[in-house]
């Protein structure tokens, strides 16, 4: 069965504050940063994915503030996501704007094994760059991580690219753990990029 059979709808906040997403990440490579020093002449840093000696996997248990939806700070966010007919949720998106900067930040986006490679998480960002581009946004960013390597190749078929990074975002070791915070942007309007 394919994903258009199964609806997206809104998520209340009244309805889904505080509700945990079950993210689990699971993934045999990972995007190996390797960066030299900064000097005053500059400094080179360098992507290259890898192939994990061991499954990396990471769970909502090992952290302090899982993953949920309506958090305080998302004071304007908005979610929708697939409901199944027992009420349990299915797949989810959470877009919040960014006035400052005129961006939609995507949040979070989840979709769970049983619909996974069925088009669900298309049909989400797609529904993410509708609401964008409604709100006349210049840009939709999102946060990854550096071992979620099926997300970020799912990001970038959707047409996001790398805009920044964050190598310790997490704890002092985000390289070695190899997780790495990475921030990547879809773009409505842009000028051809100087290479």
């Amino acid at each position: 069965m394919d994903g258009s059979n199964f609806k997206i709808v809104g998520l209340p906040r009244e309805n889904w504050k505080g509700a945990v997403i079950p993210m689990v990440t699971k993934s045999d490579s990972f995007y190996d940063f390797i960066i030299d020093p900064l000097d005053s002449s500059g400094c080179t840093i360098s992507l290259v994915r890898k192939r994990a000696e061991k499954e990396i996997v990471h769970t909502p248990e090992e952290y302090d503030f899982p993953d949920s939806l309506y958090q305080e700070h998302w004071e304007n966010a908005e979610a929708y996501g697939v409901i199944s007919d027992s009420g349990d949720l299915l797949a989810c998106i959470e877009v919040c704007p960014e006035e400052w900067s005129n961006r939609l930040i995507v949040t979070e986006l989840w979709v769970s094994d049983e619909l996974r490679n069925k088009g669900i998480g298309k049909r989400l960002m797609d529904k993410a760059k509708e609401i964008a581009q409604n709100q006349k946004r210049r840009a939709v960013i999102l946060e990854t991580q550096s071992c979620n390597t099926n997300a970020i190749g799912f990001y970038l078929h959707e047409g996001f690219e790398l805009i920044g990074f964050d190598t310790c975002c997490y704890t002092n070791n985000d390289i070695k753990r190899r997780e790495v915070r990475m921030n990547l942007g879809y773009f409505f309007h842009r000028e051809e990029r100087r290479r």
